[in-house]
């Protein structure tokens, strides 16, 4: 039986939630961070949070955002479990490729994500593709019989619904009830989320 692991990014492989990290970087915390807890806990559709997110940072130069997230901190031991299996390990996160795409490629797996322009001044464009993450999942149902979602927010929940198998991860915070009340099963640490998933 093949079976495809899919991670969500912020909160998951990040030891902390990326776009809070930007906000601070780039004096913004209040806003992004009331944005970003309102998201997680679905208070506000992810779409529609993202593009508010997305128009606060668009002033900020889009190599100024790449590099403070490739300087994100992240799970040892999640980043291992990819970088072992990297054919059967996937990220599937809503941010945007020129945000993420640095960080996302020294894990050497695939991944699904969300997609913008970006203007000639070097600045955040058009949003041209806010990911779905049950399209992710969707997509990778042709070329594996099982897929496991792990993740905690809210807007995880569409991938949990489906795959297969669901795993709530509460390393960085506590996982979203509506996650936790999908999920197989809910972890709190890193080595005993990649202990199970190594038996799955």
């Amino acid at each position: 039986m093949s079976t495809a692991f899919c991670f969500d990014l912020d909160g998951t492989i990040t030891k902390q939630e990326v776009l809070p990290i930007i906000a601070a970087e780039v004096g913004l915390s209040e806003e992004i961070g009331f944005l970003t807890e309102m998201t997680i806990r679905g208070q506000i559709p992810f779409q529609m949070s993202f593009r508010l997110r997305c128009r606060l940072l668009a002033d900020i130069p889009v190599n100024t955002v790449a590099d403070i997230v490739s300087n994100v901190p992240v799970e040892s031991e999640i980043v291992d479990f990819i970088q072992n299996n990297p054919g059967r390990c996937f990220v599937v996160t809503g941010n945007l490729d020129v945000w993420v795409s640095h960080l996302v490629r020294r894990l050497g797996c695939g991944f699904f994500c969300s997609h913008a322009d970006v203007r000639p001044d070097g600045k955040l464009g058009q949003l041209t593709h806010i990911l779905r993450k049950s399209s992710a999942l969707r997509e990778l149902r042709g070329g594996y019989s099982r897929l496991v979602s792990i993740g905690e927010g809210f807007n995880d929940l569409p991938m949990f619904e489906e795959a297969d198998i669901g795993v709530a991860y509460g390393g960085v915070h506590p996982p979203a009830r509506e996650v936790v009340d999908v999920a197989h099963y809910t972890v709190a640490r890193s080595n005993a989320l990649c202990r199970l998933l190594n038996t799955l």
